[in-house]
């Protein structure tokens, strides 16, 4: 019986988060940090040393690596992908992470900040009594999410590789650069790759079995005004922040994050930046349901439209550009269920029940399930990603190293 080493799955995952690979989103280069090439080329060097063939890190900063069928048949080659670069949101340099037995009590992480991790205010820490959880010092995040993903896979083909018993087919592996910044796809190879399908491990908590997302789009509002000097202003100035602030208020009245759950979607501002000349306002629009997507669209459009008959605004005073970004990917999953299937049972061959629920966000997974890569998502075992209140459960990541053997596995 294969065993996944929790000393060496722990040592590891703590050396891949002393390495800032934070992504960079004001940046045209790609990757967008060039820093993100350190833990890649770090990671090429591990997958040489325990077996693993065709290791490869290219000019990207995609790592790619095999590990060869071990017996006879014609069988489907099986991808495992996560992803190098931590949040923008947070800063990622410097990590000094612990592991600490949680009894149940507030974790203290910086005494000098007056900084801890309190299951009042993180209830779900309860669900991990008497086990170790890895915390940050409270003045960075982790970056369980997602080199717990890394640190599981890593582990799951050591565990392969050394017990030859375990029959599997052909497996793929990927770790990818700049994927918090929405680009992890971009420059993805799916062709080369190689996969019949694959599997994002860059979920959260133990169990989470996902293949359902958001539909995506953003929306720019652009309005601009008139500056003339505040003295001799009246009937002259036309000021493009108070145009943007009153056009921000009426589109209130669509749903926001923060009053929404579940399969509800939302338009939510995001940014705002301006002068009395030009400001403008940044959305994002989400739905799980692709047509209610498009409702959210056209109500913004409308409201526009309206906003601008209201203040006789002439169409050189204001611009709307809507993107689409992604979109659900169950529309590419739901023809091939048996991957989901194939990841259920193994969950339940580790004792864990599967948590079947959608993302209230995007993956890579989504982007690459319509590349022509189907690939689902699975937990890594993280909590409170972007955050110095992350904390990864030993027991979750250990847990998502065996499921990974077991998805791989002949039955």
């Amino acid at each position: 019986m294969y065993k996944i080493d929790k000393t060496t799955a722990v040592s590891r995952f703590l050396k891949y988060v002393s390495f800032d690979t934070q992504s960079d989103e004001n940046s045209e280069t790609f990757p967008s940090s060039q820093k993100q090439f350190s833990l890649a080329n770090y990671l090429a060097d591990e997958l040489r040393q325990i077996g693993l063939s065709d290791v490869e890190v290219d000019e990207n900063c995609y790592v790619t690596a095999t590990l060869p069928q071990n017996c006879d048949g014609e069988l489907p080659t099986i991808g495992f992908i996560a992803h190098l670069d931590t949040s923008p949101d947070v800063s990622g340099k410097d990590v000094k992470a612990s592991v600490v037995k949680f009894d149940g009590n507030d974790i203290g992480l910086n005494s000098e900040l007056n900084i801890a991790l309190s299951p009042s205010e993180f209830p779900e820490m309860n669900s991990y009594l008497g086990q170790e959880l890895i915390v940050t010092d409270g003045t960075t995040l982790l970056g369980a999410d997602d080199k717990a993903g890394v640190a599981a896979i890593v582990s799951a083909m050591e565990a392969l590789i050394k017990n030859s018993d375990v029959k599997h087919g052909k497996i793929r592996i990927a770790f990818t650069p700049d994927e918090e910044i929405g680009c992890g796809a971009d420059r993805f190879d799916v062709k080369t790759f190689g996969a019949d399908w694959a599997y994002t491990i860059d979920g959260g908590a133990i169990g989470e079995l996902e293949y359902e997302n958001f539909n995506a789009a953003s929306a720019t509002i652009k309005f601009k005004g008139t500056n003339v000097h505040p003295g001799y202003a009246k009937g002259k100035m036309v000021n493009a922040n108070k145009l943007a602030a009153e056009f921000a208020y009426k589109l209130t009245s669509l749903p926001s994050p923060e009053s929404t759950e579940g399969y509800e979607g939302f338009v939510h501002l995001t940014k705002i930046e301006g002068s009395v000349e030009e400001a403008s306002l940044h959305y994002i629009i989400r739905d799980f349901d692709a047509d209610k997507l498009e409702q959210f669209k056209q109500a913004i459009s409308l409201e526009l439209s309206a906003f601008s008959e209201e203040k006789n605004l002439d169409n050189d005073n204001f611009e709307l550009e809507i993107k689409d970004q992604y979109r659900n990917m169950i529309e590419k999953i739901e023809p091939v269920m048996h991957i989901v299937n194939r990841a259920e049972k193994a969950m339940e061959r580790c004792g864990i029940k599967p948590q079947k629920r959608p993302i209230r966000g995007g993956t890579d997974g989504a982007r690459l399930s319509f590349e022509g890569l189907p690939c689902p998502n699975i937990f890594a075992g993280g909590h409170n990603f972007h955050s110095r209140y992350e904390f990864l459960p030993v027991d979750s990541l250990i847990a998502a190293a065996k499921v990974i053997v077991e998805i791989a596995k002949i039955d």
